[in-house]
């Protein structure tokens, strides 16, 4: 029992698909992590920022990597989980825009959004991701379950995990990010 877990998540983490939709195709790992560390490098260079939004554990891990890609990346973050901020959102305007309303004030264009959200259907992320691209932000979406699932292709680069446990795509989505920051902290260095 406890190996088959293991197994389920080493098999997802090989059948995991990336892919560009400028170019509207699949991209092998090492491509696409290429990719990805390239435009978060770039979105660096420039001195934009980085927005990470996530429901639940998909929250736990876009503030997680709030802070390592600030830290350990050297770029600009922000967190969209101040209580209050969130609280006065989800009050005056509904939950479902918790993360867009903050977008419209603060997004800028060239700015990164970072999506994640398991089912990939969650309005507030839908939303999000919406008035990102009305501020001509960049957008990736990490999702799982149905690989038809709402933001699975709402992205510059959509990264999904073909599995229906939690557990498992959230593992894998932090993988991921965790990756892309380490290798921009092994190239330049820690930043803070």
């Amino acid at each position: 029992m406890y190996k088959q877990y293991i197994q389920e998540l080493i098999q997802c983490l090989h059948a995991i698909e990336i892919y560009n939709l400028c170019k509207k195709q699949k991209l092998d790992y090492a491509g696409a992590m290429q990719g990805l560390v390239e435009l978060f490098s770039r979105v660096k260079n420039q001195g934009k920022q980085v927005f990470f939004i996530g429901n639940g554990g998909s929250a736990a891990i876009a503030s997680h990597m709030t802070a390592d890609f600030m830290k350990n990346g050297g770029m600009k973050t922000y967190s969209l989980y101040d209580t209050s901020v969130t609280t006065c959102m989800g009050n005056d305007y509904g939950y479902e825009h918790i993360f867009s309303r903050p977008l419209e004030f603060l997004g800028n264009p060239g700015d990164l959004l970072v999506a994640i959200s398991s089912s990939g259907n969650s309005q507030n992320i839908v939303n999000a991701i919406q008035a990102a691209e009305d501020k001509e932000m960049q957008v990736i979406t990490f999702s799982g379950f149905q690989r038809d699932n709402r933001i699975s292709s709402m992205g510059i680069y959509n990264i999904y995990v073909p599995s229906n446990q939690y557990g498992i795509v959230e593992s894998i989505h932090n993988l991921v990010l965790q990756q892309i920051v380490d290798t921009i902290m092994g190239r330049d260095g820690e930043c803070l």
